[in-house]
């Protein structure tokens, strides 16, 4: 096992979820598939959820992607930081780049969709991630998102 996890052992949401802000229903992420310093792999089923939080006029839009991207970042960086015997700051995701969306909607897709983000930069006040969603191998949604730390108070 190396420093930051074990690839072959699943992390359910009671391992990390205390390590994001999202809470309850907005936490959309089930579980961590596997990470290292560089990447992580999440599952989540909560796009058939009725009470998805992004859910509107009963349907969960592709564009929504984008904050299971986000949360998957937000989850490595709390890994990271726990690994390294610390926490994370709290972020904001300040851009969207290169975003592409390959389905109109989620909500009607059977089984998980799996949540690849990778870390491309990061520093004390930034990071920037790659991410993509896919569903049954194909790739539902990709982009680049940045988030900048918030100041300690």
């Amino acid at each position: 096992m190396s420093a930051y996890g074990d690839q072959r052992h699943p992390l359910p949401k009671s391992d990390w979820a205390s390590l994001i802000p999202h809470a309850g229903s907005m936490c959309l992420l089930d579980e961590v598939v596997g990470w290292d310093a560089a990447t992580i792999h999440a599952r989540s089923t909560s796009h058939v959820h009725i009470d998805n939080p992004l859910r509107s006029d009963g349907k969960l839009r592709a564009l929504h992607l984008c904050e299971y991207g986000a949360q998957a970042m937000a989850v490595h960086g709390g890994l990271l930081a726990r690994a390294a015997g610390g926490a994370a700051a709290p972020g904001y995701l300040v851009s969207l780049r290169d975003v592409h969306l390959r389905a109109a909607r989620v909500d009607d897709l059977a089984g998980a969709l799996d949540v690849h983000a990778e870390r491309l930069l990061g520093g004390d006040g930034s990071w920037q991630y790659a991410f993509r969603v896919e569903h049954a191998g194909a790739t539902l949604a990709s982009g680049r998102a940045a988030v900048i730390v918030a100041a300690r108070a």
